[in-house]
């Protein structure tokens, strides 16, 4: 078999730390990497741009961050929508109070904002926990769609209180606006996608990490060893909230276009980001693309194979596609409840003791 670790030694520690330190995992990682960035663009089209790769690379985003905060620092939070749409009001903000800013920086800078934001709500989680932190954050989405909804600074006073991103370039290549080329709005959020991926990566293997997962574990033993509570805490959440809001800003300017906070960000988008964790797994990154491609492509292919093939009414296959995704939801918790990550370690050590296999 291919699986192998028979034969990969390393010589330096630096060799042994690296994030794959199995050859066959690497190159796996590579050729996905190069289907993603060099293939797929030659052969995407507007509908599987805006339907399927986008806002499953952009949720992906999302579950990143939802799953920093907690997979891997067990904070729950039910206030992703609202965190979202923080992102997606401060780049639009700052796209119309600073045309020449480019829209590379006014993404990252947007995080920066959610992140503010997202710190200064996550101060009550030193008090609370579980059910009642979970409620708070709920709080925090109503309040922020609240906010965006009746300040008329936030959309500029626009008289349908929508908001409507403005075209920006890279090189030249329209990637937000009303005619953006299927493979530049793809490629601009797959560039975000591997960065964060990888950040994200080196902090939960790092000092950080280690303090998030002793919080999760056992809080009290945590502090007791020495890790600070509140600073730690607020940093999980100041991350997680990063994540969201550049999640939020590319589903708001690359994705939609234009949004109205009730309609685009609401508490539906928290609990669509929350079961995208939950059934790709807890504390992997892995199942933060598990769980994206779960919840977005399957209800896409349902549609696709009940009104497209079948030949069914759309009302009926949309109506069916809710009663197919939300029985395998259920179907997987209870077959399955540490989700796809979960399956796939399986599936991996099976590979290794092929042909003996447990």
């Amino acid at each position: 078999m291919l699986y192998r670790e028979a034969g990969d030694f390393k010589t330096t520690y630096a060799d042994d730390a690296q994030t794959f330190p199995i050859a066959f995992d690497r190159w796996r990682y590579y050729a996905i990497l190069i289907v993603a960035a060099v293939i797929i663009p030659l052969v995407i089209d507007s509908y599987w741009a805006k339907s399927i790769m986008v806002p499953f690379l952009v949720f992906s985003i999302a579950a990143m961050g939802l799953n920093i905060l907690t997979g891997y620092c067990g904070q729950v939070s039910l206030g992703t929508g609202g965190f979202m749409a923080v992102g997606a009001y401060a780049s639009y903000k700052l796209m119309t109070a600073f045309p020449e800013l480019n829209i590379f920086f006014v993404v990252l800078l947007s995080g920066g904002v959610t992140a503010l934001v997202g710190a200064a709500f996550g101060l009550p989680s030193l008090r609370i926990k579980g059910f009642y932190l979970a409620v708070a954050t709920l709080a925090a989405q109503f309040f922020l769609v609240w906010l965006f909804n009746k300040v008329p600074w936030f959309f500029n006073y626009s008289a349908t209180g929508q908001i409507t991103a403005p075209e920006r370039t890279v090189f030249g290549i329209a990637v937000t606006g009303p005619s953006v080329p299927a493979y530049a709005s793809y490629l601009f959020c797959l560039a975000f996608v591997v960065l964060l991926a990888w950040l994200m990566r080196n902090l939960t293997r790092g000092k950080v990490g280690r303090q998030w997962m002793a919080i999760r574990d056992m809080d009290i033993a945590a502090e007791i060893i020495g890790v600070h509570p509140l600073k730690t805490k607020l940093i999980a959440f100041a991350v997680s909230s990063f994540y969201v809001g550049v999640a939020g800003a590319l589903f708001f300017s690359v994705y939609l276009g234009a949004a109205e906070p009730t309609e685009a960000f609401g508490i539906q988008q928290s609990f669509l980001v929350l079961f995208m964790i939950i059934i790709g797994g807890l504390g992997s990154i892995f199942g933060c693309f598990a769980g994206a491609a779960f919840m977005i492509m399957l209800p896409v292919l349902l549609k696709n194979v009940m009104a497209g093939a079948l030949g069914w009414d759309t009302t009926l296959a949309t109506h069916f596609e809710f009663i197919i995704v939300g029985g395998l939801i259920i179907v997987f918790l209870i077959l399955e409840p540490h989700g796809l990550a979960q399956l796939a370690r399986l599936m991996k050590e099976k590979l290794r003791l092929w042909p003996f296999p447990h």
